[in-house]
Order: structure tokens, then sequence, then C-alpha cells
């Protein structure tokens, strides 16, 4: 496995993460423990050291399951969690760093640690200064509590607030060849400043694996229910990517998925993807993307042709936020 370094903390990751939501909630029905206990020390075993999780993944069970799995190897990966700050206008500093501080403290509990190297805020509070959060990651990072610090779903100025107070080494955000809008001004200010980009949903929720249909259900809390592109008519709409993925995978001799994360990792050597899956197969053909390497000339042929592709639907937060009121 190739690896790749985040931000100035310096620390190396796998070039292809994991994220690790999917154990616990957002697609349905997931694996027992002692499956997806097994499933992440195999992706270990596949080369993989960078697993993704956060305390809003299952209400802690995610940690609870990842603390587990990666125990016997707890030294040789990197772990990343988040925490919704939560709170208003008027909160004052010391208000902020107690919040973070028994949160984390929390976290900790259920990975069985005492540091993580990865602390995000997932997504970040308008209503309170980036340079506070900052301010206080920075201690938690003098206190060696945390290693690096990042945010998710930035904005360009929100990360340049915050970098001047307390260097992120991560920004985490949703990018794939079906969704770049932080191509336009986040994803450069991170080359600028020496910052990671962590891309979660790479496969953009496992559409660009070229096995969603038409006629495909999804239940529960699967994110799937509410996110656009999977509605019927956007994935008839959308299948002139597919075909573009699949014409390259041919020539590669891979699949729509690993162009898909070959393509991400050709953007910049700073940008990790963290695809998720429950299943061995797809597990072991996400990390091996990592092998797959295009050419300057096969990389220019992909973006000149998505740059006649339509993109029909997205994800929204808002719109997971409806699966909620969905019965």
């Amino acid at each position: 496995m190739h690896t790749r370094v985040l931000g100035s903390s310096d620390f190396e990751v796998s070039a292809i993460g994991f994220g690790c939501m999917g154990f616990s909630h957002g697609y349905g029905p997931g694996p027992g423990a002692d499956e997806a206990i097994d499933l992440m020390r195999k992706a270990f075993d596949l080369g993989c050291t960078f697993f993704d999780t956060a305390e809003g993944y299952g209400a802690g069970a995610n940690e609870e399951l990842v603390g587990r799995a990666l125990a016997p190897i707890r030294d040789q990966v990197v772990i990343a969690t988040k925490l919704h700050i939560t709170g208003g206008d008027g909160m004052t500093r010391g208000d902020l760093s107690r919040q973070l501080r028994q949160r984390l403290d929390a976290s900790l509990a259920r990975l069985g640690t005492d540091h993580v190297e990865l602390y995000y805020q997932h997504r970040v509070n308008k209503d309170i200064p980036v340079e506070d959060v900052a301010a206080c990651m920075g201690e938690l990072i003098d206190e060696g509590k945390i290693l690096g610090w990042g945010q998710s779903q930035a904005t360009e100025q929100e990360l340049r607030r915050a970098h001047a107070v307390t260097p992120l080494t991560a920004i985490q955000s949703e990018y794939s060849i079906m969704e770049r809008m932080f191509e336009r001004d986040v994803i450069p200010a991170c080359a600028q400043l020496g910052i990671g980009f962590v891309a979660f949903s790479p496969l953009a929720s496992g559409f660009l694996s070229g096995k969603v249909t038409a006629e495909d259900t999804y239940t529960g809390d699967d994110v799937r229910r509410a996110i656009t592109r999977f509605d019927r008519d956007n994935i008839r709409a959308n299948q002139p990517l597919l075909d573009l993925l699949t014409a390259f995978a041919q020539e590669k001799g891979a699949t729509p998925a690993q162009i898909s994360l070959a393509w991400m990792l050709h953007k910049g050597d700073f940008i990790v993807p963290i695809p998720g899956s429950r299943r061995l197969q797809r597990i072991e053909e996400n990390l091996r993307a990592a092998d797959v390497e295009l050419t300057d000339e096969e990389f220019t042929r992909i973006e000149a042709e998505l740059a006649e592709i339509e993109i029909h639907g997205n994800r929204t937060d808002e719109d997971i936020a409806k699966l909620r009121q969905v019965d």
C-alpha cells in the first residue's frame, strides 16, 4: 500500500483509508460486531492504516467497534474521530474547552485509547468562532490527547481562519467524480497551506461502483433513500458517467470504482479517500485501487470527457436529515 502524509503533523496514512460508519448506521442493517471487527482487521492486513469513525455514528457504538477491532494493532494505525460541537453565540472559550474535553474523553473511553491521531469538528458550527475551536484544539494537541485536528465541510474562509490559530491537519469533506464543488477553492487552499484533504463518499455512496440499478430499494436508516442521485430517473440519467468509467476500467484492467479512486489519487498527493464497505470483496477492490495508476494522458482524457457529462442529483445534509420524517 502506498502512503501519504496528512498536513504538518507528518503522520503517514495509507493512500486509501477506511470509513467505518456503515458498520453502525447510514446504510441499513450492518454485519454483526464480530464480522465487522474481522473486516477491519482484514483491511489492515491489506495495507490500510487509516480508520475513520465519529461519536455520532450509532450513538457511540461505532467508536466502540473500531476500538475493539484496532486494539491489537493500535500502535500501527491512525484513528480519526469527530464531534458535533453544540451551543450558540455567546459561548465562552472556557465552556467550549470543557465541552471538547468531555466529549473527547468519552470518545477515548469508547475507543479504548489514550489519544487519537486526528480529531475533527464534525461540521462547522456557524455560531461559534472557528478561532475559538482552533485554540481549544491546540490545547488538546499540546497535552497529547490528539495529534492533529480538522474540520468537516468547511469553507475556504473557515479553514484559513482556523489554520491561522492552530494549523489544521486535514479537512474532511465530500468529494468524488460526482461531487466536485470543493475543487473551486477548498482543495486549492489545502494544497497551498499544506493541509490534507480527506474525501468521504469518494464512491458517491457506492454509485460509482457501477452496481446500482434503478430497481434497487433501500430501507431503514439507509441514506440512499434521501440522496437524490439514487432517484430512479437520476440513476438512468447518470449512465453516461458509468459508461465512461467502465470504458476506462476495461482499458486498465480495473473496475469503475478503482478508476474513480485512481482519478482522485491523481489529483494530489495530499488527498486521501476513505471509502467504506461491509463486504470483503469490495474492501479488497477499494484498497487495491491504490495500485491503479493513471498516466497524465489518461487523466487528461478522463477530465475532458467528464467536462461533457452533466451530473444529476447530489447528497446534502438537509436531504439526509429528512430521513427522520421518512416512514
